[in-house]
């Protein structure tokens, strides 16, 4: 004879969700940074740990420029940049266009940090929905009927008075630049795309952060943008640091995870090891 259940059903639900919890406690919570521990022991990894590869740092002056003689790694919001105590992001997302009196926008930190990379490397640093001056191409629209009808004043909302406004007018009204203090909460936020190319030369590494604010990886593309003038920097040729820098890339894991990344921490200690750099 068939032995039945004589819990109610929703007991039964109920406990095989406590099941499943304590399964899943005891696979991720345990059994997974037990795993991953005892890998890291492997004396590859481990020797990896020790030359402190696997957190990125900053490669600048006292001041805050970019050593010419380096590669430079991406931006990061731990701390003053890379601090391990305070691994984090900048907390900001696709709709953080406007800058506000204490903090640039995410668009305006990406469309400077693109501007700065073109001045560095000598590249074209423009990309859509930046002005010329490295802010967030943004309008503030005012109409009549509120969000819509005949526009009646249109303001350029990062561009701070006295800045000249990346554009003259729009729909046919002059565009004036941002008062310090004035209330622009009822225009419409309008971004406006401008006329630089869709794939911009600066990659998109150069300006955004990584989640952490740790990861010592940049993309081949670029470590690429950099090899000239680190090359020309160091007095060797173009082609021996993108050797290096092909030596220092690798791929994506198990063949399809993730994307090929380079190493900028193990880049440059090879670097200063091969080719120490004029100016230290």
């Amino acid at each position: 004879m068939a032995r039945t259940s004589t819990l109610p059903r929703w007991a039964a639900h109920h406990l095989a969700a406590v099941r499943v919890v304590l399964a899943l406690t005891l696979l991720v919570g345990l059994a997974y940074p037990l795993g991953m521990t005892l890998l890291a022991q492997a004396p590859g990894l481990r020797d990896a740990s020790s030359r402190d590869t696997l957190i990125g740092k900053a490669y600048t002056d006292s001041k805050g420029n970019p050593l010419p003689g380096y590669f430079q790694s991406r931006p990061s919001n731990a701390g003053d940049g890379y601090d391990t105590a305070a691994s984090g992001a900048g907390n900001q997302g696709a709709e953080s266009v406007v800058d506000t009196a204490d903090k640039p926008s995410l668009l305006t930190q990406v469309c400077s940090r693109s501007k700065a990379v073109g001045e560095l490397e000598h590249v074209d640093g423009s990309r859509p929905y930046c002005t010329p001056d490295g802010v967030g191409a943004v309008l503030g629209v005012f109409r009549d009927g509120g969000t819509t009808g005949r526009v009646t004043h249109v303001v350029s909302l990062n561009q701070v008075c006295p800045a000249r406004p990346f554009v003259s007018s729009y729909e046919r009204v002059v565009v004036g630049c941002a008062e310090p203090g004035a209330d622009y909460s009822r225009a419409v936020v309008t971004p406006v795309r401008g006329d630089a190319p869709a794939r911009p030369e600066v990659p998109a590494d150069a300006v955004t952060a990584s989640g952490s604010g740790l990861d010592p990886d940049i993309t081949p593309a670029y470590a690429g943008l950099q090899a000239s003038r680190v090359a020309r920097e160091r007095g060797i040729g173009e082609d021996t640091v993108r050797a290096l820098i092909a030596q220092y890339t690798t791929g994506r894991a198990l063949g399809v995870l993730g994307e090929p990344a380079v190493n900028v921490v193990e880049l440059n200690a090879a670097l200063d090891r091969t080719h120490p750099s004029r100016g230290a």
